[in-house]
């Protein structure tokens, strides 16, 4: 178990890094995925663009929806632009600039499934079969033969197993003719989507290095707050769950104990401890008006002493700050000993 725990913390700290092995895996998965499937085109001058075209852009669209869900700043991303305004502003910059950051990682795998697929032109030889140019290639004048009947005989062009238009046009001929088209497509892309990730990633923050080093730093400031707000929430949980057994088991104790069934009574020694990190929030009701405050009214990012808080999130100002019981004894031996 301490095993998976180091595992869970170390991907944790390395959030960027795991991310991007994440979409290196999926990019491996899609080309993977393309190689395993066994693509069958229906051969049917109604079926066949529409297969075609679904196969090159479906799968991409799942990959790219796919590697959202995969991302763990998604469901941060939508809580930083849905809450209210509260005290603390919301800055534009940097929900662009975490949208952006994802969007870049999530369209990994979709890029390398269509250059995949652009590449080994199957897609585009069932989706076009039927708009081969038979004047240049073939021979378009058979006789008896209508507009229907030739689109017909096109569109079996990927199955050879029933192909019948040899004297019409030669099926290797199209095949070779769609294949380069295909290729030379699937290079374009692969080149366009080279040189935009360049641009993205090398020219963006030459720009607008400031705008960049602002929203990159914001960016990474929310995602360390939300994870110290995790642990803090975890660990004013743990003693609160632990105060809560504790009167529990000490009332059922009594009971027993009136029962004329005698237990040993032993107090807790980590009692007192266990209240104290409670921060004076010990009911139900106040740790939920807290956390809507908190959902609702953020604090502002100044670094001052806080604020009692009150009913509507912050109040108190100009009183001096509260201290837990512990910090409050410790200041007594002090100046006790001074």
């Amino acid at each position: 178990m301490d095993k998976f725990r180091m595992v869970f913390q170390f991907l944790q700290s390395n959030q960027e890094s795991f991310m991007n092995g994440i979409c290196g895996i999926m990019a491996l998965a899609s080309a993977q995925m393309y190689s395993a499937f066994d693509f069958n085109c229906p051969c049917l001058p109604r079926y066949n663009l529409a297969y075609g075209l679904g196969i090159l852009l479906v799968p991409p669209l799942i990959l790219f929806l796919l590697g959202f869900v995969l991302n763990n700043n998604v469901s941060m991303l939508a809580e930083e632009w849905r809450r209210p305004q509260g005290q603390r502003g919301k800055d534009p910059a940097v929900l662009r600039y975490m949208f952006c950051s994802m969007a870049q990682r999530a369209m990994i795998a979709p890029t390398v499934w269509v250059s995949v697929t652009l590449l080994d032109g199957k897609c585009i030889t069932c989706a076009f079969c039927t708009s081969v140019p038979v004047e240049t290639l073939g021979n378009a004048s058979l006789p008896g033969l209508s507009q229907e009947d030739m689109k017909r005989v096109l569109a079996r062009i990927p199955c050879k197993e029933i192909y019948d238009g040899q004297e019409l046009i030669a099926n290797e001929v199209a095949i070779r003719y769609l294949r380069c088209i295909s290729q030379a497509l699937g290079w374009c892309y692969v080149l366009l989507m080279t040189t935009l990730a360049f641009l993205v990633r090398s020219l963006r923050p030459c720009f607008t290095q400031a705008a960049f080093l602002k929203s990159r730093y914001w960016s990474h400031y929310i995602d360390i707050e939300r994870k110290l707000f995790d642990e803090t929430c975890a660990e004013h949980a743990r003693s609160f769950a632990k105060v809560c057994i504790q009167q529990f088991f000490e009332g059922m104790s009594t009971d027993l104990a009136a029962a004329r069934c005698h237990l040993p009574r032993k107090a807790p020694a980590d009692a007192g401890e266990a209240t104290e990190k409670l921060l004076g929030i010990t009911d139900q009701g106040t740790m939920n008006t807290a956390l809507k405050s908190w959902h609702r009214c953020k604090p502002p990012l100044h670094l001052h002493s806080p604020a009692r808080p009150s009913g509507n999130g912050w109040a108190g100002e100009g009183q001096p700050p509260t201290h837990p019981p512990a910090l409050r004894r410790e200041i007594a031996a002090y100046y006790s000993r001074v």
